[in-house]
Formats: C-alpha cells, structure tokens, sequence
C-alpha cells in the first residue's frame, strides 16, 4: 500500500487500486498534485475494499483488470463497493473499450446517486483532463470517455436513428459530462442552439418533464446502455 501523500491537507480523499505499479504510483502523484490526498494504492481487490473501509474515501479509481485472473475483478469490486456505500464515487479505468463491462457499470448511474466515470487509460496522458473527469465524478456526474461513447453508439439503433447528426453529436457531448457551455464551445454555435438540440433530442427520446425532471440523466443512460 503506497503511503499517503505527504504535506497533502486538503482536497479529496481517494484510493487509488491499479496492479502495475509505475501506473498506481503515477496515477497517485498525478492526483496528489492536484491538492487531492491519496488515502491508499493498492493492488488488488482485497486492498482496495479493506482501503475503503478503512479510509472512507471520497472517491475511488480503479482499474477494470486486477488479480489474479486480470479479467473483470475490478469492475465486480466497484459493483460490491456502490452496493455497500451507495454514496461512494466510482472512476473505474481501463486499457481497452470494454462494452459490457462499460454498460455494467453505468447501469450504476442514476438521478440522486453518486457519479461514476469510465475513461480508458490513455486518457490518465492527458493530465488537466483526468483531473477534471476525476473532479466531476466526485462531485457526482457521470463522465465516459470519448472513445467508450463512440464504441457503444456503434451498436445502437433505435431510438436514436430518430436523431439528427447534430443532435448525437450533443448526446455524446453530454455523455461525456460537459455542461452546456462547453458543449456549445467545442461545436462553436451559441448556448441557446446547444440548449435547443437538447429540448428537441429529449421530446425524440420521449424523455418528457416529469417531477424531478432528471430528463438529462435518462437520456445519457438511454444513449450509454445499448
């Protein structure tokens, strides 16, 4: 178990669970530099459940692979861990686009819950953007990576073909967790187009308001499940 971060007083707490060692401790300098405290790295599913329940983090990452069979053992812990800690947030990693592990996981996202991210671990090079996702996860939004979103559209057909090009484009935007700003200046068009392609995208959808009008969360899901 790697120590925790040293000089580390504020910012999140986070355990860390990675096999590969130069991966852990790179994922573990990388959050600690950002202000976070890194309350354990591990190496195993063992570790990282007994890491929780020692440290109580605020949120874990994980990879998907871990001993001893490296297939979904990762995965199967964060499943047991969100079942045992329904408010614990879940950045899950992983070296490929894995599409069942990915669909397992986000049937975890639900309005009111904690967050829940899949990046792939290229995503770990670009560093602004791991800190970001791993941010907005804590703070309770479902974030996937780019590639994940691409891979899983792939395999859909209703009732998305319903959508326009654009309007896919700006479900996977906001699958990826970007608010409306953002969305509106990766596509360079204006907030009000970008809030337009959303109402039109839900009512296709028929995600119509409802009390707790969490539209936006049910079409991310419809979009990710497949």
């Amino acid at each position: 178990m790697s120590p925790p971060a040293s000089g580390a007083g504020g910012g999140r707490r986070v355990v860390v669970a990675e096999d590969d060692v130069l991966t852990r401790e790179g994922i573990v300098s990388l959050v600690a530099r950002f202000g976070h405290r890194v309350a354990a790295g591990v190496g195993d599913v063992a570790a990282l459940e007994a890491a929780v329940r020692e440290h109580r983090p605020d949120i874990v990452v994980t990879d998907v692979r871990m001993p001893p069979t490296f297939t979904d053992e990762g995965l199967q812990a964060a499943l047991r861990l969100r079942r045992d800690h329904p408010g614990l947030p879940i950045l899950v990693v992983s070296q490929y686009v894995e599409q069942t592990y990915a669909a397992e996981l986000l049937e975890l996202a639900r309005p009111g819950t904690a967050g829940i991210g899949y990046l792939l671990k290229d995503r770990i090079g670009d560093v602004v953007e791991f800190v970001e996702a791993l941010d907005r996860v804590a703070g309770g939004h479902t974030v996937v990576d780019p590639e994940v979103v691409r891979q899983l559209l792939s395999r859909r057909r209703d009732p998305l073909a319903r959508l326009t090009p654009r309007e896919r484009e700006v479900l996977g935007l906001m699958a990826e967790g970007r608010s409306n700003a953002a969305i509106a200046r990766t596509l360079f068009v204006s907030e009000a187009a970008v809030a337009k392609h959303i109402g039109s995208l839900l009512t296709k959808l028929d995600l119509h308001p409802d009390e707790d009008d969490h539209r936006r969360v049910r079409a991310v899901l419809a979009y990710l499940r497949g």
